[in-house]
């Protein structure tokens, strides 16, 4: 079936709008494959490949490839500055949490969560909102920008609103909708990780995207089933591959709802901690750090020894929810 003919309307005002922002200065995607290599180039040589027929959502996107997976935008220069243009849409999609288990999302690009957010600290930040998602929606961005830009105002089923604030400060945030109740709108799936990397880059790592989540799929206030990166118990399934020796940079967020904080525990190691990304330097080194409800940290460990490690919170009924996943540390490459 296709658009009716007032989206497309609200969609070709948006469009004519950014191409106003941009002007004559843009540039294309080959200049955008050149503004990314700065964060190409911190990338480890080696990455375990991501085989093809692991199970998806139902929609495409799999936790195996999202984990690594960086929206880097549409990169421009604008008036002598690099701008960083983003496209989310609002939806509602049918998530299949398990064998049993169906349950409808409210979300950002038709995935939980949303994509990854990208840039470096001092870039300028453009995200062409379009909600499709049947309820009035917004995304709310953790970090700096003025008041006209905080994504608390509605933004109304069928149309859009176009956010515009500067990359600060660099840290590991994250943007959901701020509609109340805010709770429920976040639990639904509408949330996502905001990464600023500092001016100075962090050393080259293999990094992973961890978001824990909760299923309140009875609407009591109450998550039956938990998990990391939307499906439960998908990383106990599929091992996340990493090399031994090689250093692993986690980004880890907990966005469950309706539990005050949960921990993350990593087994048979320790990890660096620098809280909410927004140090150069640990300060702390642990096997377990507990994290509020959008809480959020960068941990960095290096494995010695080849085997399946876990990681879980540890709170055993949470973990055994579907909040558990392991590492397969591999032989290092040659």
């Amino acid at each position: 079936m296709g658009e009716s003919e007032g989206t497309n309307s609200w969609k070709k005002q948006l469009w004519s709008r950014r191409r106003f922002l941009a002007g004559a200065a843009g540039v294309g995607a080959t200049g955008a494959v050149l503004a990314n290599q700065r964060f190409d180039r911190l990338r480890p040589a080696a990455i375990p490949a991501i085989a093809a027929d692991l199970p998806t959502q139902g929609n495409g996107i799999s936790p195996m490839q999202f984990c690594r997976e960086f929206d880097y935008g549409i990169v421009k220069q604008e008036n002598g500055r690099t701008v960083r243009e983003f496209e989310i849409t609002a939806k509602s999609t049918t998530l299949k949490l398990n064998d049993n288990t169906e349950y409808v999302t409210w979300n950002y690009n038709g995935r939980v969560p949303g994509p990854t957010l990208r840039a470096q600290a001092g870039d300028r930040v453009r995200v062409l909102f379009l909600n499709e998602g049947g309820h009035a929606h917004t995304m709310h961005f953790h970090g700096f920008h003025t008041s006209e830009m905080d994504g608390i105002r509605p933004v109304r089923n069928g149309t859009a609103f176009i956010y515009e604030f500067d990359a600060e400060p660099y840290g590991l945030h994250l943007y959901h909708c701020h509609i109340a109740p805010v709770t429920r709108h976040i639990g639904k799936g509408l949330h996502g990780v905001f990464i600023i990397d500092p001016p100075d880059p962090r050393p080259p790592a293999d990094e992973i995207v961890l978001v824990m989540e909760g299923y309140d799929l009875d609407e009591d206030e109450h998550n039956e089933l938990y998990a990391f990166n939307a499906l439960p118990n998908y990383y106990m399934q599929h091992p996340i591959e990493i090399y031994q020796n090689q250093l692993v940079r986690v980004y880890v967020l907990n966005v469950t709802e309706f539990d005050p904080a949960l921990t993350f525990h990593l087994h048979a190691n320790f990890f660096d901690i620098y809280p909410t990304g927004m140090t150069i330097a640990p300060t702390g080194k642990s096997d377990v750090i507990t994290m509020g409800m959008a809480e959020r940290h960068i941990l960095e460990f290096t494995y010695s020894l080849p085997g399946e490690y876990m990681f879980h919170p540890h709170h055993d009924k949470i973990a055994e929810a579907g909040c558990m996943g392991l590492f397969k540390v591999l032989p290092q490459a040659a």
